[in-house]
């Protein structure tokens, strides 16, 4: 059974990706992996690189982002930094999709930023089409919401980002040795079975071997 990574970091996630992305490539094609996105923090920098890199194997490029999201309105400067920049990972599923992402990194640079560069639903449902979206990592919206134990406020919003993407929304869960992650993928299937919404498995991948994770967290520092 194949596997596809939908949520990966590469070195242009500045000072937090560790991803060179010949190897990323290297090593979807040694694990005979089909495709492999590209989601990296706020910018869309390594597009192109990650799009010529793979043009030379046979695995499929995703053009992907994980944004920042304002819960409330981009424009209100945040009070301190991640108070209000929620992580929401997009997917361009055609050229459409890659325009509009382009799209929404830009207003959020130009008009949302406030520590990151910040969307926020206003932009998306300008921008949404030919996109595919997740509920996101553990510092997404819905991912804090469940957290926090606003199970209700989490569900009218899944169902709410299901009908603006039209369907292309999935229930994000990943395993890390993080205790909440656990509690999340649990929630999340719940939440899938109750509202048919599917879900998808991805490893919020910042470094490709194992042996890096001790440089991945100096360039954190």
């Amino acid at each position: 059974m194949s596997f596809v990574h939908l949520h990966v970091h590469t070195e242009y996630s500045l000072l937090d990706g560790l991803s060179k992305i010949p190897k990323l490539f290297e090593r979807a094609e040694q694990y005979g992996q089909p495709a492999l996105a590209m989601t990296d923090h706020g910018a869309m920098y390594g597009a192109i690189n990650f799009y010529n890199q793979a043009k030379k194997t046979d695995v499929k490029p995703i053009i992907g982002l994980e944004g920042y999201m304002s819960a409330h309105d981009r424009h209100q400067k945040q009070v301190r930094p991640g108070s209000d920049a929620f992580h929401i990972t997009l997917l361009a599923k055609d050229f459409t999709g890659y325009q509009n992402l382009m799209k929404l990194t830009s207003r959020a640079h130009l008009e949302g930023f406030s520590y990151k560069p910040r969307m926020d639903e206003q932009l998306l449902k300008e921008h949404h089409e030919g996109l595919i979206a997740t509920s996101g990592c553990m510092a997404s919206l819905i991912s804090q919401l469940l957290l926090d134990g606003k199970r209700d406020e989490a569900k009218s919003k899944i169902k709410q980002y299901y009908e603006l993407f039209e369907g292309n929304f999935y229930l994000e869960i990943q395993s890390h040795n993080i205790p909440e992650t656990h509690d999340l993928a649990q929630e999340m299937a719940k939440l899938s079975r109750e509202t048919g919404i599917p879900l998808v498995a991805t490893n919020d991948v910042h470094y490709v071997d194992a042996d890096d994770a001790e440089a991945q967290d100096a360039i954190l520092c």
